[in-house]
């Protein structure tokens, strides 16, 4: 099956939502959580992470992870990730009893494919204060990708991890994790990282664009959102409507797609220095807001 078939597939099995100028979506991909460890890439911006989505709770926002957000290649046990961070799993949680919480799976967390392995690690979780086990998130779902369709203008977004259009990342992405285990993890404490990987080889990067840019044309030019290469991206309204939320684990900031009042920007939440000398939070525009439906061909 070609990259063109499996976003095909995928678009055509989406979860279907709904959405208007009054909903706020708050988009991420790429954590790679992991368990605090010299190999957890997400460690270094958890403050920076856990801030900006209380934010987003707070004000009414509802999460949308588009893949990787577990580092189930490099972590064989979920719950040593979770104890590692255990207050973002917390605070899903309250997005998730507000109903205000959707995931899809990517290449590192594709064993969310499987309902029985989501629900046993996402159902409950074991409370060391009191020693016994608490409700998570049951019946938590995770989807390979979410269309939100605009109830006014027809409009629909098609929100996926993106790896569909990389080979070894999807049809052969046991083979690429075996690797992740056995060498490559180790090989980060000395600083090399995984060449094949879209994050860390720009070639990869641009041919997973490519591709996708090609099934976007094809199949009507549709707004596609996407992760996986770690490259924000925000097209021109004159081109192929392909965005990129990034990632949470670029060097001290986190990259994420904000839609509001029917519009759409890139934004990064980073540490900043005041002028006393303080170090604070604070979020940076760096495109839009651009009107979706300025993206309709």
């Amino acid at each position: 099956m070609s990259s063109q078939s499996r976003l095909s597939r995928a678009f055509k099995n989406a979860k279907k939502l709904s959405f208007d100028d009054t909903s706020k979506l708050i988009l991420f991909s790429d954590c790679h959580r992991g368990d605090n460890s010299f190999a957890d890439d997400f460690a270094r911006n958890k403050n920076i992470y856990f801030h900006a989505l209380s934010h987003y709770f707070d004000q009414g926002f509802t999460y949308c992870e588009l893949g990787d957000g577990d580092e189930l290649w490099e972590n064989r046990s979920f719950n040593e990730i979770f104890r590692a961070h255990e207050n973002v799993y917390l605070l899903f949680k309250k997005f998730y009893e507000a109903g205000r919480f959707q995931l899809i799976w990517g290449n590192h967390d594709m064993i969310y494919r499987k309902p029985n392995v989501v629900k046993k690690y996402w159902d409950t979780y074991f409370d060391r204060k009191t020693n016994t086990k608490k409700s998570l998130l049951p019946g938590v779902q995770f989807e390979e990708a979410i269309v939100f369709k605009h109830t006014q203008t027809g409009q629909e977004l098609f929100l996926t991890h993106g790896h569909q259009a990389d080979f070894m990342n999807y049809v052969a992405w046991r083979f690429n994790r075996f690797m992740v285990r056995v060498l490559w993890r180790p090989l980060q404490v000395i600083g090399i990282y995984d060449p094949t990987s879209p994050a860390k080889n720009y070639s990869e990067t641009i041919k997973v664009e490519r591709r996708t840019r090609k099934w976007i044309g094809q199949i009507g030019k549709v707004v596609t959102i996407i992760g996986h290469t770690h490259r924000p991206r925000f097209p021109e309204k004159n081109q192929i409507p392909l965005f990129n939320t990034g990632s949470c684990v670029h060097p001290r900031a986190i990259t994420g797609l904000e839609i509001v009042n029917g519009e759409i920007s890139l934004i990064k939440w980073q540490i900043a220095t005041t002028k006393d000398g303080v170090l604070k939070i604070i979020r940076v525009l760096l495109e839009g807001p651009q009107k979706l439906t300025d993206f309709n061909f």
